[in-house]
C-alpha cells in the first residue's frame, strides 16, 4: 500500500501515510535512523532510492509541497522552475502556497521553503512534474508583477518560446492581473516579449538594444547563399547593414564542439558579407556597452556602402 503512494507521489511519502499503511512511529524512526528513509521536509521522506529521472531538486520541491497537505502547491520561481521557464537567478528556495486559514497553522519546518498565502481558483492549478503547481500562464502573470523589466520580459520570452505559454494564453495575462500591484508595468513587458529569443541572455542583449536606440529588425535572422542554401542563423539581426549579434550563453556555446561549430558558422556569415557580433552575460550588465558597439557596426557597414 505504501509502494504505492510513494510511487504516485515519486518515491516520497509523509509519516501519517506511513502510520495509514500499518507501520509505527517506532518503525518510521528506525527506517530514518538506520538510512533506510531520508528526511527531506517535515514529516516526510524518501522511501529508498529516487526513481529513475528524478532529481534530488525535484524530490525535495515534492516532499516539501506533499508535507504542507492536500492544498499546497509550488507557485512563483518553484512553479517556474518545475515548468522549465527561464530567466530567474538560481534559489534554494521552494516557494509553496496555501490558502489564507491554512497557512497560518502550517509550519514548514525547512528554512529553505517559503510559505504564501494565496489562493488560487481549481483551474489555476495543475499537476507538473507530478508536484500541484500553478499553470504555467498563471506563474507568469504573478512573477511579471514581482520582477524588474529585463527579468519579467526574459520570463515571457522563455514561456512562450518553450511553448509552455501559447500567444493566446499571453492575451489572457492582463485580466488576471488586473487591478493588482504592478499591472501597468506588467502590461507594457507583454508588448516587448517574443517567442523567437532562445535564452535570457539574447532577451537581455535585444532590450539592451532597444534601449540603446538600435533595436534589431529582425531576430533568429537566417542568412541564405545565392542557391538558397541556409548559412547560418543569427540571433539579433539588422538586415540593411547586414550586421548580426550573437548572445553567447555558457550552456549552449560551451565546450570544444560548440566552439568549432560557431567558428565555422562565423566564418560562412562573414564570407556572404555580414559583420558578426559577439556578446555575454556580463555584457548585458553595462547599460551603454551593447549599443555603442553595435551602431558603431552599423556605421562602418554604412561607409563602407557609400
Amino acid at each position: 500500500m505504501l509502494g504505492e503512494v510513494a510511487a504516485q507521489q515519486g518515491g516520497v511519502v509523509t509519516r501519517r501515510q506511513a502510520l495509514a499503511a500499518g507501520y509505527s512511529r517506532h518503525e518510521v524512526d528506525n527506517f530514518v535512523a538506520f538510512g533506510r528513509w531520508k528526511r527531506l521536509a517535515r514529516a516526510t521522506y524518501l522511501v529508498g532510492r529516487s526513481p529513475a529521472g528524478i532529481s534530488p531538486r525535484l524530490s525535495r520541491i515534492r516532499a516539501a509541497v506533499v508535507s504542507l497537505g492536500p492544498q499546497a502547491h509550488a507557485v512563483l520561481s518553484t512553479a517556474a522552475e518545475l515548468h522549465g521557464i527561464a530567466g530567474l537567478p538560481r534559489t534554494t528556495a521552494i516557494h509553496v502556497a496555501l490558502p489564507g486559514r491554512a497557512a497560518r497553522p502550517a509550519r514548514a519546518g525547512d528554512p529553505a521553503v517559503v510559505l504564501h498565502q494565496l489562493e488560487h481558483a481549481a483551474d489555476a492549478v495543475t499537476a507538473v512534474r507530478g508536484v500541484p503547481s500553478t499553470t504555467a500562464v498563471h506563474t507568469v502573470a504573478e512573477l511579471i508583477l514581482r520582477e524588474r523589466r529585463y527579468v519579467a520580459v526574459s520570463l515571457l520570452d522563455s514561456a512562450l518560446y518553450s511553448k509552455v505559454v501559447g500567444a493566446d494564453e499571453l492575451l489572457t495575462i492582463p485580466t488576471l492581473i488586473r487591478g493588482r500591484r504592478g499591472a501597468v508595468e506588467a502590461r507594457g513587458y507583454l508588448t516587448e516579449a517574443s517567442g523567437l529569443a532562445q535564452s535570457p541572455l539574447e532577451t537581455r542583449t535585444r532590450l539592451r538594444c532597444v534601449d540603446g536606440g538600435v533595436p534589431p529588425d529582425v531576430l533568429q535572422v537566417e542568412v541564405r547563399d545565392d542557391d538558397g542554401y541556409l548559412l547560418g542563423i543569427g540571433d539579433l539581426g539588422w538586415r540593411g547593414p547586414r550586421v548580426i549579434a550573437e548572445a553567447d550563453g555558457r550552456v549552449t556555446h560551451a565546450g570544444p564542439a560548440a566552439l568549432l561549430d560557431d567558428r565555422r558558422r562565423q566564418n560562412r556569415l562573414v564570407n556572404a558579407g555580414w559583420t558578426v557580433l559577439r556578446f555575454t552575460w556580463s555584457d548585458t550588465l553595462r547599460p551603454d556597452y551593447i549599443p555603442a558597439v553595435v551602431r558603431r557596426a552599423i556605421a562602418v557597414r554604412s561607409l563602407g556602402r557609400s
